[in-house]
């Protein structure tokens, strides 16, 4: 019985997730012995690999009629931790942590793995296109996502509020949304987005737009941190300066450099082949997941698969992007490379809930 679960496994996607820990390690190791890192932090994260790959196990342990039946309790708890950690102490100006001795715990980055599951459940709970494109279904839809992404931008944490909204969307698309309302949400954004920057955004993120479209503006100031990312990536060229040898990363030049812009600091010291090869891993990875989600029946297993594609694809290509200056600055960490525990374990769970999928659904007629 074991041996045929075991055989459903996708391992091409476990096999990208290691390469890409391998490589982010030895990125990571250069980066936190170099002027301004914090050596612990190599240690650290390899307890959250380790951490990581029990979640991940546990997590394809489960069937997916269990998971799916615990998604409700999952929600309203997340909801109430939201809450709670607007009352936290603030920590680089945010209230997205709660402290746990020496580690941190941010609800945020776990609940897209609960608003993934949730919405999931919902969109499979409509059985058909005609229930799902109500009006009352997709006000029900829009409470679902409203209530944890306004919570979410009160900390402030943007960056995962834009990765929720666009998983959200990603898993309406697939379900089969009427265009109708496609049409309505993109006119609704166009016109609110000039409020919204006029009237809602703080001065620090109007801050980020403003140096992502001009970062030569202020070069010494809300400028400096793009601008040392590609001057790190250009100066790695075909092949690297060499782990330990980049000047941005070991001189302390470059900010951030194990978690926002780890990018930068693997294209800087191992160059345009190993950059390209991240890149390629998580095509490669994306297109397996995909494969997953139309290799699955049932509507539950689909959308999950679904909004991990969706999650994972918002985290790369804006990680990326930010780092050579085509997307804005949001501190969205690069998966299974940046550093960070809560991070780590999310994407963990991600790729284990779609090794999940592929195990499970068939045997229990999802």
């Amino acid at each position: 019985m074991i041996k045929k679960l075991l055989s459903k496994i996708d391992y091409g996607i476990i096999i990208s997730v290691v390469v890409l820990f391998a490589i982010g390690i030895v990125g990571l190791y250069s980066a936190s012995r170099g002027a301004g890192g914090d050596e612990s932090e190599f240690s650290k994260q390899l307890i959250w690999f380790g951490v990581g790959l029990v979640c991940f196990v546990l997590t394809m342990s489960f069937s997916c009629r269990k998971i799916k039946d615990v998604t409700i309790i999952a929600y309203v708890v997340f909801i109430a931790l939201l809450v709670g950690v607007l009352f936290t102490n603030r920590n680089n100006g945010a209230t997205s942590w709660y402290k746990i001795g020496m580690f941190s715990f941010q609800p945020a980055e776990f609940f897209k793995i609960i608003a993934i599951l949730f919405l999931a459940k919902l969109i499979s709970d409509f059985s058909d296109k005609d229930s799902l494109n109500k009006i009352t279904s997709i006000l029900i839809l829009l409470l679902v996502l409203a209530i944890p992404v306004g919570l979410i931008i009160k900390q402030p944490d943007y960056g995962t509020a834009i990765v929720i909204v666009f998983v959200f969307c990603m898993m309406l698309y697939v379900a089969g949304i009427n265009y109708k309302y496609i049409i309505a949400g993109a006119l609704i954004a166009v016109i609110s987005l000039p409020i919204i920057y006029n009237v809602f955004l703080p001065e620090h993120a109007k801050s980020r737009i403003n140096v992502f479209l001009n970062p030569e503006a202020d070069p010494k100031g809300a400028g400096y941190n793009i601008i040392q990312s590609k001057l790190a990536v250009g100066s790695g060229m075909v092949s690297g300066m060499g782990v330990m040898n980049g000047n941005q990363t070991q001189l302390g030049m470059l900010p951030m450099k194990t978690t926002d812009f780890i990018y930068s600091v693997i294209s800087e010291e191992m160059g345009f082949i190993i950059s390209s090869l991240i890149i390629v891993l998580y095509i490669f990875m994306l297109y397996r997941i995909l494969k997953a989600s139309n290799n699955t029946k049932d509507m539950f297993g689909k959308m999950v698969c679904i909004g991990v594609f969706a999650m994972l694809l918002a985290h790369v290509v804006e990680n990326i992007g930010m780092t050579i200056g085509l997307m804005p600055i949001t501190g969205i960490p690069l998966p299974f490379i940046s550093y960070g525990g809560s991070s780590m374990i999310t994407n963990f769970i991600a790729i284990g809930l779609v090794e999940n999928i592929l195990i499970w659904s068939k045997n229990y007629g999802l």
